[in-house]
């Protein structure tokens, strides 16, 4: 059962590419967010040491005040270098040293932060269970499945949700027909959506798959995740994801390529951490704005609603206006009804 689960799992799960009227920009104010949704800062290099009875997460000095005309989600594109970032978010590298044993079981961990809007997001990654590991038990022996079963309960516990969450994050022809939407196809259509005046004026890097499409990919599968899972399971699976691409993200132990690295260096991941926990927050408004919960079930309308909501996140974000989502739209009509498959009864699509 492990095994099967594992054949597929997470991976390249959240970075993953599966194959009218213009709406105003967002008549909330500058500094605050959308009703759907109510982001800096130098980072320290040096790895800070606390002990075990210490706050893993204690406040945090006040910050400097970062671009002004940043705010909530990010876009890697708009950043030359990995500087110009560390100028907008937090990042500070930490050990934790557990009082019994100093030598053996100290814990790296980093912890980006990112303000905006009145608002702050934190991610706290530590090292832990990897996609390196689901495929390592895909791939290995009985000893890999128990080894992972054993380091990774939740995988256990909820294998149910993370293999839904595999299914709805990836194109799938075989099992769902001929233009099979994922979480993928709902972001290149929000670029697609992007007002044709701002569109003009919008830069070629920032129509790149490392510009909106990535972005708009990160923000708006973290926040389906977290309205229709929950916030714990959505960060599970950004974590893994993470960890797996960049081990070093944890230490800041970078190398000189990576740091000159703008497409898959640190820069991007950071921006990618940041961004899957400002899709977790929206995520938490949409819940409770349209009451969703597990055994919802996703009509056209409620899906259109659910993803112009997204988009008018994305307006206050970037200051740009969007086409709005249709009933009618073909990704519409795909995707919510995958959603229901999916979410009805998991072994009717395996």
């Amino acid at each position: 059962m492990l095994r099967s689960f594992v054949l597929i799992l997470l991976t390249s799960l959240l970075g993953c590419k599966p194959v009218t009227q213009n709406t105003p920009k967002a008549s909330t104010s500058a500094d605050q967010p959308p009703a759907a949704i109510t982001q800096a800062n130098d980072s320290p290099e040096g790895s800070k040491v606390l002990s075990a009875d210490q706050e893993v997460s204690p406040d945090l000095p006040a910050m400097e005040a970062g671009d002004k005309t940043i705010k909530g989600a990010l876009l890697a594109t708009r950043f030359k270098s990995f500087e110009a970032l560390k100028k907008v978010i937090r990042i500070e590298y930490l050990t934790v040293i557990p009082s019994a044993d100093a030598v053996m079981n100290k814990k790296d961990l980093v912890r980006v932060t990112h303000s905006s809007g009145g608002r702050e997001v934190t991610s706290i990654l530590t090292s832990g269970i990897s996609e390196g590991d689901f495929r390592q038990a895909r791939d290995g022996g009985f000893w890999d499945r128990v080894w992972l079963a054993l380091n990774s309960p939740y995988t256990v516990l909820h294998k149910g949700d993370l293999m839904r969450v595999y299914y709805l994050s990836r194109r799938m022809y075989k099992v769902f027909g001929e233009g099979d939407a994922a979480f993928y196809d709902l972001a290149e259509t929000m670029m697609y959506h992007i007002s044709d005046d701002d569109l003009a004026f919008t830069r070629s890097e920032d129509l790149s798959e490392k510009g909106f499409i990535n972005t708009f990919n990160h923000v708006t599968a973290q926040a389906f995740m977290t309205s229709i899972f929950s916030e714990s399971l959505a960060d599970f699976i950004a974590d893994a994801h993470e960890r797996d691409r960049m081990p070093e993200l944890i230490t800041g132990k970078f190398t000189g390529a990576q740091l000159m690295d703008l497409e898959n260096g640190p820069l991007d991941n950071y921006v990618d951490i940041i961004n899957n926990e400002w899709g977790q927050e929206l995520g938490k408004r949409l819940k409770k704005k349209h009451k969703i919960h597990r055994n919802t079930v996703w009509t056209p309308e409620l899906l259109v609603n659910y993803l112009n909501d997204v988009q008018s996140y994305f307006s206050w974000s970037f200051q740009i206006g969007f086409k709005p989502y249709r009933v009618a739209d073909e990704v519409i009509i795909r995707f919510s009804d995958k959603l229901n498959r999916v979410m009805k009864d998991l072994s009717g699509v395996q």
